[in-house]
C-alpha cells in the first residue's frame, strides 16, 4: 500500500436519443402494418414495437385452424400438398404467424375468400415482418401451419383454390 490511486475509467457516454428517428420509425410501423421493426447505425441499435389492442382476454388461446385442414369432401386418397396448383409456399426461412399480433383474429381462415394481394400470413425473418401476399383470388381450402412454427424456403403453407 503505497497510497497510490488507479486512475479512474472514463464514463461510457451515451449517445443522445434521437427522436425524430423513433417517430420515422413509429410512422413506417402505421404504414406497412408491421408490429416491429429494428434499427442499428453506428453501434446504436433502436427498436419499436406496436402494441396491439388484445381481442382475447389473457391466457385463453386463440383458436387455429387445424393442420391440413380441408373444405372438399372425401377426396381418392390423400393430397400431396406441394403438387397443388394453389399452394402457396414460403419465400424465405423464417417464423410464420397467421395472425397480425398474440391474441389478434388470423389473416384468413379455411374458408375465407381472398384476393390476389391479400395477406394470408407474416412470416418473420431477422427480426422483420414479412407479410405473405396471396399470389391468386380463390379460397382457401387447406392451412398447412401452425401459428408460430419455423418454416423454410419453398414449404407449402396453404393451399387456395
Amino acid at each position: 500500500m503505497s497510497g497510490e490511486r488507479k486512475p479512474k475509467e472514463p464514463a461510457k457516454q451515451q449517445a443522445p436519443v434521437d427522436h425524430d428517428l423513433i417517430r420515422d420509425l413509429a410512422r413506417l410501423l402505421e404504414e406497412t402494418g408491421l408490429t416491429e421493426i429494428e434499427f442499428e447505425r453506428a453501434g446504436q441499435r433502436v427498436r419499436v414495437v406496436r402494441q396491439g389492442h388484445m381481442s382475447a382476454a389473457p391466457g385463453h388461446a386463440v383458436p387455429v385452424p387445424a393442420i391440413a385442414t380441408e373444405l372438399r369432401g372425401g377426396d381418392a386418397g390423400p393430397m400431396d400438398p406441394a403438387k397443388h396448383p394453389g399452394v402457396v409456399t414460403s419465400p424465405m426461412v423464417g417464423t410464420a404467424y397467421l395472425a397480425p399480433e398474440p391474441g389478434a383474429r388470423p389473416f384468413v381462415e379455411v374458408g375465407s375468400h381472398v384476393g390476389v394481394g391479400d395477406t394470408l400470413l407474416i412470416v418473420e425473418a431477422m427480426k422483420t415482418m414479412n407479410q405473405i401476399p396471396a399470389p391468386r383470388a380463390g379460397t382457401v381450402i387447406q392451412i398447412l401451419i401452425e401459428d408460430g412454427q419455423p418454416v423454410e424456403f419453398g414449404e407449402p403453407l396453404m393451399i387456395i383454390e
